[in-house]
């Protein structure tokens, strides 16, 4: 006969989830007069678009917003938040950044709490990719990334910029965001890879230098990453489509 849980035991904890938008970026690709972030889409700027996406989300506990440090807060587009929306300086390289917030979020928050760490410059994350995240790995004993499938054929160059070898693009993903990952685990990998001066192009891969493989999680085509000013107008679209944009437009 099967052992009956005692009636006081304690029920297991929901798991608990926090944002963190790195955004002490200067975007130098852009070649605009601002970071681009904060450049408008519609009657808000690129950064406010971002954060409204955890912020209006009832399953994240808080987002903590990344600026540089030239950064006036107090000047800037914030959607409001009600508390949950925590600003941190910024460091000099991206994964400097992430460390900040990730050493701000451990005095607030316990290890096993969830992370997830999105580009600023992403703000037409669809809410489904984002459920479907927290929801496919809530339970994981890694945690893992959005990314999508990839519909070009690569190539492989040599230093010379010939073809080496063209890849088997059923094996190949691009990486989007959100990257959701333990708060501890992640702190100490971003940490670790920054100290062994190995490249962290992204969480996913200061994840990986710690020895542990993460999932990924297929994402929309439309998450893309404002990089260059034809990106605005794509943006644009995906914003209208999902509902989320006046239909104005000032880059």
């Amino acid at each position: 006969m099967a052992d009956t849980p005692h009636a006081d035991a304690p029920a297991p904890r929901e798991p608990v989830f926090w944002a963190l938008i790195p955004a002490a970026g200067i975007g130098r690709r852009m070649g605009s007069d601002r970071p681009k972030q904060f450049l408008t889409l519609g009657s808000r700027t690129i950064l406010s678009h971002t954060l409204s996406i955890f912020l209006e989300h009832p399953r994240i506990r808080g987002v903590v917003l990344v600026l540089g440090p030239d950064v006036d807060p107090d000047a800037l587009d914030l959607p409001l938040a009600g508390g949950r929306l925590f600003r941190v300086a910024g460091g000099a390289e991206r994964a400097d950044s992430v460390q900040n917030g990730l050493d701000f979020l451990a005095e607030r928050a316990r290890p096993e709490d969830w992370v997830l760490v999105h580009d600023a410059a992403r703000p037409c994350l669809p809410t489904e990719d984002l459920e479907r995240l927290l929801d496919e790995l809530g339970d994981d004993p890694v945690g893992g990334l959005l990314a999508a499938p990839s519909t070009d054929t690569i190539k492989w160059s040599d230093p010379e910029g010939r073809v080496e070898q063209t890849l088997d693009r059923g094996r190949i993903w691009r990486a989007l965001t959100p990257q959701m990952f333990r708060l501890g685990a992640l702190r100490d990998a971003n940490a670790a890879a920054r100290r062994a001066g190995h490249p962290v192009t992204d969480e996913a891969s200061a994840i990986e230098f710690s020895g542990a493989r993460p999932r990924l999680v297929e994402g929309s085509s439309m998450n893309i990453k404002i990089t260059r000013s034809e990106d605005l107008e794509l943006a644009r679209l995906y914003l209208m489509k999902q509902g989320r944009l006046d239909g104005a437009f000032h880059p």
